[in-house]
């Protein structure tokens, strides 16, 4: 699934794609996204750190990912959506939605 793709077709107007988290460290993260999907690794390194930079400025996002311990994030990161792989692109549409505040596409 092409994510960005996904991303531009329900309204985003940038979409920036990281493959590794030197491409978005040092980003003033409460001014550069409006919102965040992350892999909870990225580039072999653990995404943790980022998202907590994220839920600290107040970013809205979700988890997509195929870690399998699901409970381990619902504990340090309650009301953050974790959208298992492989999901559909629905799954992801609804919960960045929601993550943000709004209602699921119709």
């Amino acid at each position: 699934m092409d994510v960005e793709q996904l991303c531009r077709d329900h309204g985003a107007g940038e979409v920036v794609i990281a493959r590794d988290l030197t491409e978005v460290d040092g980003r003033e993260v409460a001014t550069q996204f409006d919102a965040a999907i992350v892999d909870l690794m990225l580039g072999g390194a653990s995404t943790i750190d980022f998202a907590s930079g994220l839920r600290a400025a107040g970013v809205p996002f979700v988890f997509a990912s195929g870690y399998s311990d699901a409970d381990e994030i619902k504990a340090s990161f309650p009301g953050i959506r974790l959208v298992g792989k492989p999901y559909s692109g629905e799954d992801l549409v609804q919960a960045v939605a929601a993550a943000c505040g709004r209602a699921s596409p119709v």
